[in-house]
């Protein structure tokens, strides 16, 4: 994300891989996938992999490759090849609405590398072919759960309704990621100010 930066030249493509390549193995990555993984065992989500820690292990893999297949398709191929800009660039004024507001449109809204504004393919469309990618090459198929109870059959889970689940939560995090980067410079600058007034008393 860019903040106060006026006329800036556009990143290449290779430019536009590094930058995902180096987001999308950051260390913060990996207890964020874990948190996430955690969650889906607690509500037992995709059933099919069933519970315990390999079920977790399973998991934990599929939700690294959904983000990281999302974050390469987003951000550094289609960008490529649109000519788009995956980076966000901070609202120059306004309040609370305002910042918020413009955050949540750049879901839908991007510079190109020109420097004009365009719809966001790369987002929109690009959040889609991931989740259909994901979906149908290694999320569940159908199975049959063996349990003391008796065999459970599990659907398959490479279907469209899950693949609109995927895309949904994709763009939806990819919105609060974004609101977040709005706000934090503001955030960052309080903090650092209350820090620097606890130094000097």
């Amino acid at each position: 994300s860019l903040e106060n930066t006026g006329k800036i030249p556009p990143l290449s493509s290779k430019e536009k891989f590094k930058v995902v390549t180096r987001g999308a193995f950051d260390f913060t990555e990996y207890p964020w996938y874990g948190l996430l993984s955690a969650i889906n065992q607690a509500n037992d989500a995709e059933p099919a992999y069933g519970q315990g820690w390999k079920s977790y292990g399973k998991r934990y893999v599929t939700s690294f490759a959904d983000g990281t297949i999302e974050n390469f398709i987003t951000s550094a191929i289609l960008p490529s090849i649109l000519h788009q800009d995956p980076r966000f660039y901070h609202s120059e004024a306004g309040g609370f609405t305002h910042k918020a507001g413009y955050a949540v449109s750049r879901i839908f809204l991007t510079r190109t590398d020109s420097g004009s504004t365009t719809f966001n393919y790369s987002e929109v469309v690009g959040s889609a072919l991931s989740a259909t990618i994901s979906t149908y090459s290694y999320h569940p198929r159908s199975t049959v759960l063996r349990s003391p109870s008796g065999p459970r059959y599990i659907p398959s889970d490479r279907t469209l309704a899950n693949t609109a689940s995927v895309w949904g939560s994709q763009v939806g995090f990819d919105t609060v990621v974004i609101v977040i980067k709005e706000f934090w410079p503001d955030i960052h600058r309080k903090l650092s100010h209350k820090s620097g007034e606890s130094s000097r008393h």
